[in-house]
């Protein structure tokens, strides 16, 4: 064989080798891309929506470490969740209530049409309240990085998915997720996680609920997977105990009962009459007898006493009991 006719009989094997190489690539690609594909989280849902909530907006500084990495605050991220879990009727009470606001006071000054049926106890009471918390461990505080904790999960396909999750520009996200009820001002439920390990599946499920930079970055698909982990914990706990959405707790009533009845004022302290002729009973009772009256602003002294709603009162000339709601401090 001549150097010529060697050189591309060389060059002939090199090529195909070449071609081989990449083709073999290209599998090993696509079954990465499966494999990430089937790790896909689910979001947990209901049967029926629990009540009415509203998404607080964050906190200053939670806002100014997420727009350091590009983020929007979570707030629309966290709607579609609660929307698609159907466990929640999500009410406005963000930015988006300020044009809502707008409109009211276009129809306060007599601006829309008539018939447009917009006026007062339209609005719907939020039930519940949902508060979003996020920190990030900065790469440089130590310990391992987040490409190696991927890879470590994925086995075999780690290199190539920790290259990926090597680099994000922050570690660790650690998020927090707290409900609470209106009224009561009781925490009914919450969750809390560092989203860096196992938890990277949950970035599979922002195609379907996410948005926005939340899927199209790989900082934002960590957040979102861990506020993702954080609702579904909530979910589960609400659905296991149906208890925890009561509005009013039965151990804080019993604990009321058990106490000592609250009053408004001191002891010593010096109220007035409400009214004209205002009873002072003998007995904390309005079946009692009636041992003086007194005209309306006249001045007693309240000794320290409460029972049933009745409160022990020293005047000018008798010591006796008046409702406490009848009473000025």
């Amino acid at each position: 064989m001549t150097p010529l006719a060697h050189a591309r009989s060389y060059g002939s094997l090199q090529t195909k080798r070449f071609i081989s190489g990449v083709m073999s690539l290209a599998l090993s690609l696509s079954a990465v891309l499966s494999a990430i594909a089937a790790e896909e989280a689910t979001l947990e849902k209901c049967d029926a929506p629990k009540g009415t909530l509203a998404i607080a907006e964050p906190q200053g500084h939670v806002v100014l470490a997420l727009r350091a990495y590009n983020l929007p605050p979570p707030t629309q991220l966290l709607r579609q969740y609660v929307q698609n879990s159907n466990c929640f009727q999500v009410v406005e009470r963000g930015v988006a209530m300020q044009n809502i606001q707008q409109e009211r006071d276009l129809a306060n000054d007599g601006m829309l049409q008539k018939n447009s049926n917009m006026g007062g106890s339209q609005m719907v009471t939020a039930d519940f309240v949902m508060t979003a918390d996020v920190l990030f461990k900065d790469k440089n505080a130590g310990g391992v990085g987040v490409g190696a904790a991927v890879g470590s999960l994925f086995g075999g396909i780690g290199s190539v998915v920790g290259a990926v999750a090597g680099g994000l520009k922050f570690q660790e996200a650690s998020t927090t997720l707290t409900l609470s009820d209106v009224r009561s001002t009781l925490q009914v439920a919450a969750a809390s996680g560092v989203y860096k390990k196992s938890d990277w599946a949950f970035g599979g499920v922002l195609g379907a609920v996410g948005g926005g930079a939340y899927t199209s970055t790989d900082e934002g698909k960590l957040v979102a997977g861990a506020l993702l982990d954080n609702y579904n914990h909530i979910v589960l706990d609400i659905r296991d105990d149906p208890a925890l959405l009561e509005s009013i707790s039965q151990v804080g009533q019993q604990n009321a009962q058990d106490s000592l009845a609250a009053v408004n004022f001191q002891p010593g302290a010096v109220l007035s009459a409400k009214l004209d002729n205002l009873k002072v009973m003998s007995d904390p009772s309005s079946d009692s007898d009636v041992v003086a009256t007194l005209a309306k602003n006249e001045e007693v002294v309240y000794l320290g006493e409460s029972e049933a709603g009745y409160i022990l009162i020293q005047g000018a000339d008798a010591e006796g009991w008046v409702r406490e709601i009848l009473m000025n401090y």
